[in-house]
């Protein structure tokens, strides 16, 4: 599309640094006395809530092996939304020298702002087991997690990306017979503030400058002046592309 074929892999990464937030929940059952009796780490995957609720129903006896182990926490992107408010100007670049001979830089413009909305749920057969996961995910979103992912790898970008938990909510599924699996669902709806670049262009470096300058009072400048200047890097010898050796400049007046 647009004659450039590129890929930063950006909601891709946002997506796994999504995920990774929810891979360390644990839960711990006790008895009476306070006893503990288990300990376990709660599954996570990505995938739509009813793909889970299919597969909880296939097996009400809980006897074969493909029915799903409760609790769970599974989540899904949802819409992608533009988010003016965070809009840059979008002529602002970013630089960055290609290779080690200096002769090429690559340049970015400013990136997009966009909203990634994600859904997540946590299932449990119990309400103790559900609540367990919910208190170890409220108290991080107040309301927002900042998260850090490499954008652009080829330009060195590095962004912080706020994770943002807009709503919770709670159902419970049990609503058939004696021999269906009754599921506790807690939902969570987050929006993740990330941005969305465009493709890296490859150009020389400017190291030549012709510059025409017009004057509305003569007696104060000149009408028109030229100036021409040429990066010191060009007069040094053995010099690097980012050592500074300042201009050397030659002035034409034209009355």
């Amino acid at each position: 599309m647009f004659g450039r074929t590129y890929y930063h892999e950006i909601l891709r990464n946002t997506i796994i640094a999504f995920g990774t937030l929810f891979n360390d929940i644990h839960i711990v059952r006790t008895d009476a006395g306070g006893t503990t009796q288990q300990s376990m780490k709660v599954p996570l995957a990505y995938g739509p809530k009813q793909k889970f609720l299919a597969r909880l129903r296939e097996d009400a006896n809980v006897d074969r092996k493909i029915a799903v182990s409760l609790p769970r926490i599974g989540f899904e992107m949802g819409a992608i939304e533009y988010d003016g408010s965070r809009k840059l100007n979008k002529m602002i670049k970013t630089r960055k020298v290609k290779g080690t001979k200096g002769t090429q830089m690559d340049i970015q413009y400013s990136p997009v702002p966009y909203n990634v909305n994600f859904e997540m749920f946590v299932m449990a057969k119990n309400s103790d087991d559900g609540v367990q996961i919910v208190e170890q995910v409220i108290p991080y979103f107040q309301p927002d997690y900042s998260i850090t992912i490499n954008a652009v790898p080829g330009m060195d970008i590095i962004r912080d990306i706020p994770i943002v938990l807009n709503s919770t909510g709670y159902e419970d599924t049990y609503d058939g017979d004696f021999m269906t699996r009754r599921a506790l669902i807690y939902t969570f709806s987050f929006s993740a503030k990330t941005y969305m670049y465009g493709p890296v262009i490859t150009s020389s470096i400017i190291k030549k400058v012709d510059v025409d300058q017009y004057a509305d009072l003569k007696e104060k400048a000149p009408t028109r002046v030229r100036q021409y200047s040429v990066s010191g890097v060009e007069k040094a010898v053995g010099a690097d592309e980012d050592d500074n050796f300042g201009f050397t400049e030659t002035l034409s007046e034209w009355v």
